[in-house]
């Protein structure tokens, strides 16, 4: 690395988007993702959706419990 960057003609908030919406990454354990692969394609569809609907149900027992 350099001792010094030179900023000076730097543009701030270049990139910023307010209204992107940002998703982000979930680390699974390998025999977790190994699971849900597949079961994924036992079922013909995506681990994402699968997940999806298992977090869904998850929520509405957690609201139901309280």
């Amino acid at each position: 690395m350099k001792k010094e960057y030179d900023f000076s003609k730097g543009e701030r908030g270049k990139f910023y988007r307010p209204d992107v919406e940002l998703n982000f990454p979930v680390y699974l354990d390998p025999e977790i993702a190994d699971f849900l692969r597949a079961f994924a394609g036992k079922k013909n569809t995506e681990v994402q959706k699968i997940v999806n609907d298992w977090l869904k149900r998850d929520i509405k027992f957690i609201k139901a419990a309280r």
